[in-house]
């Protein structure tokens, strides 16, 4: 078949997914803190741990490559040690009230307060050094070179902890930021789905309706089964799903039996579907909106009826759906939407593929020969992770 002429929405650019995941895997900080270190109070304690067997290796070191005997200041370092871990225990509830005040007041709280414990720690050290060391203890410019270092690593301990949390309270800022995102997406998501259930309905319950009225009660009740599983169907498949192909022609399927009542022969179904397609995902009910609009506009006009046809193969990684009916096309194919008059139903199913797939899918339309239309649906091929 020949074009006629073409319209192309949401053009591929820069790839783009954006279907809602795993929320808090998109922070990535989050959960590979719990994976190595579990619960807060777990990380706590094995940094704590650590940070003073670092501490102790760097005391061995300076000792080692300054020239001095390591063997009777091993004691003065482990009291040291375990002075300092006591102490940044106990820090860490000083500091919690602190994480909600103003940078500069916690720069001089930090600062006071390793200080003051800075002195002390060194104080107690030196005051066993004639113990384990002999000799006489550390006097003058010694004492206050050994004060300062033991406040320096008391200085990077802060450092350290307040980092930690005001990069861990950061991490959850932005996955609030990504859960709204994810709520709101998904809310106009199911927006632009059931702002189609009710013209569906208002159609099928006047076909019934007329039905009724022409005394046809096994069609009528036909019909009214064919719609409660065609209801149960979409109240079980969110619009924010996707599924495979192949559950979604059955999806369609259901929607057409309640058509094929209304048109018994006048609507012929064509379907040729790649194998390789069937599992290829989709969203859910993508297709029910743009069958709806062939047959309103192809089928239902015509005292012969009309065919509709559906394809769908894949390529290059891609998915291809092609849904074709044989109307008498558009005459404009630029200004589809507002010459139909059927803008509900394409507008919002490019909407849906744009917010789940962005600038990665492609819809195109075409008039085709001899006569008809056919609507052209590009996204990424996708299939369900088997585990």
């Amino acid at each position: 078949m020949q074009d006629k002429g073409k319209n192309k929405v949401g053009e591929p650019r820069t790839p783009l997914h954006n279907a809602p995941e795993a929320i808090l895997d998109h922070a990535g900080v989050r959960p590979t803190m719990e994976r190595f270190f579990g619960t807060k109070e777990r990380t706590f304690w094995t940094f704590q741990v650590l940070g003073w067997l670092g501490y102790v290796v760097v005391r061995m070191f300076v000792r080692i490559t300054g020239g001095a005997e390591l063997g009777p200041f091993i004691g003065v370092i482990l009291v040291a040690t375990l002075i300092g871990l006591i102490m940044t225990s106990g820090m860490r509830y000083v500091y919690r009230p602190a994480l909600e005040l103003k940078l500069p007041v916690v720069i001089v709280l930090v600062l006071f307060v390793c200080g003051v414990l800075g002195l002390v720690i060194s104080a107690v050290e030196l005051s066993f050094v004639p113990i384990f060391a002999g000799g006489a203890p550390y006097l003058g410019l010694a004492k206050f070179t050994n004060a300062v270092f033991e406040a320096t690593v008391l200085f990077a301990w802060s450092a350290i902890y307040f980092g930690y949390h005001y990069y861990m309270s950061l991490q959850d800022q932005k996955e609030q930021v990504l859960k709204a995102t994810a709520m709101a997406h998904q809310a106009q998501l199911k927006m632009l789905r059931y702002q189609l259930n009710p013209h569906f309905l208002f159609n099928t319950l006047n076909a019934i309706s007329t039905l009724v009225l022409e005394k046809s009660e096994a069609d009528a009740n036909r019909m009214l089964t064919k719609l409660s599983s065609f209801l149960r169907y979409t109240l079980v498949n969110q619009p924010t799903q996707r599924i495979t192909l192949d559950k979604e022609l059955h999806a369609l399927g259901l929607y057409l039996d309640i058509e094929k009542v209304r048109f018994q022969d006048r609507l012929t179904l064509e379907f040729d579907i790649e194998d390789k397609a069937k599992d290829a995902l989709i969203p859910s009910l993508i297709l029910q909106p743009l069958v709806e609009n062939a047959i309103k506009y192809a089928v239902a006009p015509s005292i012969d009826g009309g065919t509709i046809s559906i394809e769908a193969s894949v390529s290059g990684g891609r998915l291809h759906i092609a849904l074709k009916d044989s109307g008498p096309g558009i005459e404009d194919i630029n200004n589809i939407v507002s010459q139909t008059g059927s803008g509900v139903g394409i507008v919002n199913t490019n909407e849906r593929l744009q917010q789940i797939y962005g600038e990665e899918h492609l819809i195109t339309f075409r008039n085709i020969e001899p006569t008809g239309l056919g609507i052209f649906i590009e996204i990424p091929c996708e299939r369900e992770n088997r585990i």
